[in-house]
């Protein structure tokens, strides 16, 4: 179990750092899902992008894992009210598929609980 555990947060981690990497390589793909009531879209973008980045690459020292695990945590909440206003105005986004709008909000749980096992010792 171990191995599985070692190679699923490292697949996590290179996860978070590539998605970090698209936000501030390509942030026009983001910048239409923001809500408008958040002030400074773009720079928001950015931030998130280089959280991301940072987070992941904490997850690899034993040192900061645990922290990392539950900072991601604390993002992913952060960006509920982003995924609910898509779901609750989700025909401002056509061209994104219902579907996909839908699935997202219990996809953050999947991610928070699979983020939330590396809180875990062992």
């Amino acid at each position: 179990m171990a191995k599985v555990k070692t190679a699923s947060r490292v697949l996590m981690a290179v996860l978070y750092i590539a998605l970090g990497i698209n936000h501030l390589v390509n942030p026009g793909a983001y910048e239409g899902v923001m809500p408008p009531y958040l002030p400074a879209p773009v720079f928001l973008i950015y931030l998130s992008g280089v959280c991301e980045i940072v987070l992941g690459a904490l997850l690899f020292p034993q040192r900061t894992r645990r922290f990392a695990a539950w900072a991601i945590i604390a993002m992913l909440a952060a960006f509920m009210p982003v995924h609910i206003h898509m779901l609750v105005n989700w025909a401002e986004y056509p061209g994104i598929p219902y579907w996909l709008i839908v699935a997202r909000i219990p996809l953050q749980g999947v991610f928070m609980l699979w983020a939330w096992w590396y809180t875990r010792p062992g």
